[in-house]
């Protein structure tokens, strides 16, 4: 689609968009779980809940955590069908609780979506850094490999949405394939047998609980960004809803058996202990013991291509909120055009990857540890502003249909699951913000435990600031703040 030039109050044409039709409910889902990465979450999401927590219900968690954001889905699907935007929570939160807090909830997105996809870069560039070592004899700085991963993904972001989807659908079926493999070793050759303790209210409550919901909860990170690709879809009425319903499904069922089935793997009474002592490498040891060397040789390279499809798709979900907002003329204009050719928002795409290679350089340049800071302190920071927007979505989808009526909609859609899901979200919330020195390793007394948090909730503050100031300098563009596409 060629692309549409700024109008004269600012905004752009609302007719500038990226390619119509190219998605369909299954490209979705494979941006959606290739974001939750499920070879990173048994590798490292996993074993780390374990260690931390201390609580043997991982499994358990996993499932409530899933029948949650399923509740969540309930009225994002209301939403969706009805609001079609590149922005989603932007949108959604703009439309239901006016254009300040909309505003603020951009703001808090852009922040979190970065911050997740910066921070699984310090990780990326560990394991893969680590493995050339290891395997090849080539000894390269973590930040090397990151920067030429950038690059790469940077490169796809600039190209065609499908092929996007077809690069992440390779990538997704080789990690997923690998994890069922794992799964079935792990569960044929349990020392202590299969124990279904894991999934007891005992196992639940034990540990630190709280830091365990905080801890799987940001596994699920990505499953709301259907609704990014709304725009893109033939037909995003029904496609954004089944996308979010299959994965909600897919991302709960699979971790919770992934997380039993490495418990089970370790004996489950000694799972805690297997996970503190290993870390990461506890599926890669299970693996070469359960299944052969291999094995573990494989799960490591998939390990890497698994976090490059995460990078990949947190990249296409932030170049869409930057491409939302400059359409909208909230930020610059020319983050809101579409490439000429690949119909992508290419310059949205652009600034992503520049501020990504900014980030990596000055945490090289301060020789930072990748993994303790970069990727601890930024994949924690963006859980906990997703879980914000969350509960914030699942208010404005309240507003939306006391204001808009029925509509169609059952009182289950558009009141009672998004009431529900509001309570539930926002006490794990609070859970996070307490337990968030846990998350980071950090005691009580240290700085982090605030000035990260402080970030985004000040994301959110600068961003309604904005909005009061569009609405007296900027009336045009204040107006068309979250229009979307209904």
């Amino acid at each position: 689609m060629a692309t549409r030039q700024a109008s004269t109050n600012g905004t752009t044409d609302p007719t500038s968009a990226p390619a119509r039709g190219s998605l369909g409910v299954a490209h979705i889902v494979f941006f959606v779980v290739a974001a939750s990465a499920p070879l990173t979450v048994a590798a490292g999401g996993i074993p780390q809940s374990l260690a931390v927590t201390g609580t043997s219900g991982i499994p358990a968690v996993y499932l409530v955590l899933a029948a949650l954001l399923a509740m969540f889905s309930v009225g994002y699907a209301a939403m969706s069908r009805r609001i079609t935007g590149a922005g989603a929570f932007y949108a959604y939160v703009a439309q239901g609780l006016g254009r300040v807090a909309g505003l603020g909830a951009a703001f808090v997105a852009l922040i979190s979506y970065n911050a997740m996809q910066i921070g699984i870069y310090g990780l990326f560039g560990f394991t893969t850094a680590d493995f050339l070592d290891a395997k090849l004899g080539w000894h390269l700085e973590w930040w090397v490999v990151v920067l030429v991963g950038i690059v790469l993904v940077g490169v796809l972001g600039y190209l065609r949405i499908d092929l996007n989807a077809r690069v992440l659908a390779a990538l997704l079926i080789a990690e997923t394939v690998t994890v069922l493999i794992f799964d079935i070793g792990a569960f044929s050759r349990a020392p202590d047998g299969l124990s279904l303790h894991p999934f007891s209210w005992d196992a639940l409550t034990s540990g630190s609980m709280g830091a365990a919901f905080c801890f799987v909860m940001a596994s699920f990170t990505g499953f709301e960004s259907a609704a990014i690709y709304g725009e893109e879809c033939a037909d995003p009425r029904r496609t954004v809803a089944r996308a979010t319903y299959v994965s909600v499904g897919v991302i709960g069922v699979l971790y919770a058996v992934t997380a039993w089935a490495l418990m089970s793997g370790a004996g489950t009474d000694r799972a805690v202990e297997a996970a503190t002592e290993n870390g990461p490498n506890l599926i890669f040891v299970l693996g070469g013991d359960r299944i052969g060397s291999g094995f573990a040789d494989l799960a490591q390279v998939f390990l890497i291509t698994s976090l490059f499809a995460a990078l990949l798709s947190f990249h296409n979900a932030v170049a869409r909120y930057f491409f939302a907002l400059g359409r909208e003329g909230v930020l610059p204009t020319a983050l809101g055009r579409t490439h000429p050719r690949n119909d992508s928002p290419h310059i949205g795409s652009a600034t992503q990857t520049v501020l990504a290679a900014a980030v990596v350089i000055v945490f090289a340049a301060l020789d930072r540890d990748p993994m303790a800071t970069l990727f601890n302190w930024f994949t924690n920071l963006g859980a906990l502003g997703v879980l914000l927007l969350l509960v914030l979505t699942s208010l404005a989808v309240i507003v939306f249909f006391l204001r808009r009526g029925a509509d169609g909609e059952s009182a289950w859609s558009r009141s009672i699951a998004p009431a529900g899901s509001a309570v539930l979200l926002a006490a794990v919330f609070v859970a996070a913000l307490d337990n968030f020195g846990v998350l980071l390793g950090v005691d009580s007394g240290s700085v982090l435990r605030w000035v990260l948090p402080a970030l985004v909730l000040g994301a959110g503050v600068v961003g309604a600031l904005f909005a009061l100031y569009l609405r007296a300098a900027r009336p045009g563009v204040y107006a068309g703040i979250g229009r979307g596409r209904s």
